[in-house]
C-alpha cells in the first residue's frame, strides 16, 4: 500500500498527514507560537521536594513548574563524570521502536527523593511528556538524544537495537558495525531507519550526537538556571528525521519557502529521497486535494462508521477513553457468530487508526460485541495486536475477556487531537448534555414566584420583564404560553418576555414600572 506524507505550512501552524493508500493513519500538528517542548533539554531549579509523593517540582521556566519522579532521576551533571548509570524503560522514547528488553534496567530501589535532591539545586532535565491540562510537564534526568540512525543516551551504556528490525542476522550486522566505530561514554540505541546503513551512515550519527552533547555539557555550566539548553527542531525538521524513510513513496508540502527548507532537511539527512520531495502547486488546498480536510473533521466526532454498516463510538472520560463496538447496519448473511467476528475484525483495525490519528493515550478499553466461541476472539486480538504493530507509541494489551473487554495503555507524551483542536463548549461545560427546553422553563416559574413574593419595599412594579435565552422564549410563547398566561393570572402582574443571548441555563427576573 502506498505510503505518503502532506505537510500542511500554514501560516498560525504547520500540520503533517501520514496517509496508508487514501487513510489518514496519523496527525501531527505544531502552532508556531506553541511549539512542542517534548525532547527539549533544560538547566531546572528544584522548587519543592515532596517526599510523599517521592517527587520534585523543577523550575524550567515555564508557566508552571515540571514534575520530576524519583524514578526519573538519575544524577546530576557533575556526577555524571564519575558514575555511570544504567538507563531505563523511557529513554526508549527517544525512539519508540526500541525494545524495552534491549535496555539495561534502572535500580530496583533508588534513594528517596529527600536524600538525592534539595529545594533550589541545579538539575539537567529533558522533557518527556508535555504539559497535559492542569498537570506541567513531566521531566526525566535519563537523557536521550535522537539521530537519523542511532539514538545516543549518555547516562546508559549499552548497544541495543529497534525491535521492528526483526531479521537476527541483520540486527547482528547493525551490533558489530556500531562497535567497530571509536564510541564515547554511553549508549546507543540502533534505529529503525539504519536498516541497511552502514559505517559512514552510523560515525556521522555519532559525531554529530557527541557534539550535541558536549555542547549542552558546556552551556549547563554557563547558563543561569531556569535555561533552556537545547531545543527540539521544528515539526517539518522531525518529521523527515524520524518518519521520512525508505517506505515513503512520497513527502508533499504546500508552500515554497517550507519545501525548500524540507528539501534542505532531506538532502543533510536522507539524500537518496531528495527526489520524492515535491512541492504542491495547485490552487486546490493540498489537505482537500488528498481527502485529508474531511479525515480531520471526522476524526473529531463521537460515532465511526464501519464500511460494513456498523460503527464505533469513542467517549472521553477523566480516567480513561472507552470505545464500544456495534452491529449498527450490519445484519450478515449466516449466522450471528460469523456477523459479529465480521465486524469485531473490521472494527479491530479501524480502532487502531482511531486511536493514532486521535492520537489517544493513558487507559483504553474497548469493548468488542460478545463472542462465544474462543477461537473467534483470539482472531480479534491477534487482528488488534497486528495492526497495532505499526503503531509508533509504546502499547500494553491484555487478553478479550470472556465479556469481550480489551484493556489496554499506550504512551501518552502530547496532548490528545481533540484536546488540540477544540475547547470545553461554554453551554454544556463538558458533559455533552444541556438542561431541557421543559426544565428551563419550570425554573424560570420558580424564579418569578420567588421575585413575586419579594417584601413588599423591593416590588416596584406591576410588570415583571424575564430575560432568557431565545431558545427558551420560544418554548414559553409555544408549549409553555399556557403556564405562563395561569402563571400570570395567579400572580395578578404582566409578564414579559424579553429574548437575551447569554447563557442558555442563566435567566433574569425583574419589575419594571411605577410603585404599586
Amino acid at each position: 500500500m502506498a505510503k505518503r506524507i502532506v505537510v500542511n505550512d500554514g501560516l498560525a501552524e504547520t500540520r503533517v498527514a501520514v496517509q496508508e493508500g487514501s487513510l489518514l493513519t496519523e496527525l501531527y500538528l505544531e502552532r508556531h507560537r506553541q511549539r512542542s517542548i517534548v525532547g527539549s533539554v533544560y538547566k531546572g531549579v528544584v522548587t519543592n521536594v515532596l517526599p510523599g509523593m517521592q517527587a520534585a517540582f523543577v523550575d524550567i521556566g515555564l508557566h508552571k513548574d515540571a514534575f520530576l519522579y524519583v524514578g526519573d532521576y538519575t544524577t546530576n551533571l557533575g556526577d555524571y563524570a564519575r558514575t555511570m548509570l544504567a538507563g531505563g524503560d523511557d529513554e526508549a522514547d527517544a525512539d519508540p521502536d526500541v525494545d524495552p528488553d534491549e535496555m539495561q534496567p534502572r535500580p530496583e530501589a533508588p534513594a528517596p527523593i529527600e536524600q538525592l535532591l534539595t529545594r533550589g539545586q541545579h538539575v539537567l532535565v529533558q522533557v518527556s511528556k508535555e504539559s497535559l491540562g492542569t498537570k506541567g510537564a513531566r521531566v526525566t534526568s535519563f537523557l536521550s538524544f535522537p539521530g537519523r540512525y542511532l539514538v545516543f543516551m549518555p547516562q546508559a551504556r549499552h548497544i541495543g537495537v529497534s525491535r521492528r528490525i526483526h531479521d537476527e542476522a541483520e540486527r547482528d550486522r547493525l551490533r558489530a558495525v556500531l562497535r567497530a566505530l571509536e564510541l564515547p561514554p554511553g549508549g546507543f540505541i540502533v534505529r529503525t531507519n539504519a536498516e541497511g546503513k552502514g559505517e559512514a551512515e552510523f560515525a556521522a550519527d555519532v559525531q554529530f550526537l557527541t557534539r550535541l552533547w558536549a555542547q549542552i555539557q558546556v552551556r549547563f555550566e554557563q547558563a543561569a538556571a531556569p535555561a533552556v539548553l537545547h531545543e527540539e527542531g521544528d515539526l517539518v525538521f522531525r518529521v523527515v528525521r524520524d518518519l521520512f524513510s525508505p517506505d515513503i513513496d512520497e513527502l508533499v508540502i504546500d508552500a515554497e519557502e517550507g519545501y525548500r527548507k524540507c528539501a534542505a532537511h532531506v538532502a543533510a539527512l536522507a539524500p537518496a529521497l531528495v527526489d520524492r520531495v515535491r512541492l504542491h502547486a495547485d490552487r486546490q488546498p493540498v489537505f482537500e486535494a488528498f481527502g485529508i480536510e474531511k479525515d480531520i473533521e471526522k476524526a473529531l466526532r463521537r460515532r465511526v462508521w464501519l464500511r460494513s454498516g456498523g460503527y464505533i463510538v469513542i467517549d472521553h472520560t477523566e480516567a480513561l477513553v472507552s470505545i464500544d463496538v456495534n452491529t449498527g447496519k450490519y445484519v450478515g448473511k449466516r449466522d450471528f457468530e460469523q456477523t459479529v467476528l465480521k465486524i469485531n475484525l473490521e472494527a479491530a483495525g479501524e480502532v487502531v487508526r482511531q486511536i493514532r490519528l486521535r492520537d489517544l493515550g493513558g487507559i483504553i478499553i474497548i469493548d468488542f460485541i460478545d463472542m462465544e466461541r474462543e477461537e473467534h476472539r483470539a482472531q480479534v486480538y491477534q487482528a488488534l495486536t497486528k495492526a497495532l504493530a505499526d503503531d509508533k507509541a509504546r502499547t500494553n494489551v491484555l487478553q478479550i475477556s470472556e465479556l469481550g473487554l480489551v484493556e489496554m495503555t499506550r504512551k501518552r507524551v502530547r496532548q490528545d487531537l481533540r484536546a488540540l483542536l477544540s475547547v470545553q463548549c461554554p453551554t454544556c461545560r463538558g458533559s455533552g448534555v444541556t438542561k431541557a427546553d421543559a426544565t428551563l422553563a419550570a425554573e424560570v416559574y420558580r424564579a418569578v414566584q420567588a421575585k413575586a413574593a419579594a417584601p413588599p419595599d423591593a416590588q416596584n412594579g406591576r410588570e415583571i420583564v424575564i430575560r432568557v435565552h431565545p431558545d427558551v422564549a420560544r418554548y414559553l410563547e409555544g408549549d409553555g404560553a399556557e403556564d405562563l398566561a395561569r402563571l400570570a393570572r395567579l400572580l395578578d402582574r404582566k409578564l414579559t418576555l424579553q429574548p437575551n443571548h447569554a447563557d442558555r441555563e442563566g435567566h433574569e427576573v425583574r419589575f419594571r414600572g411605577s410603585g404599586q
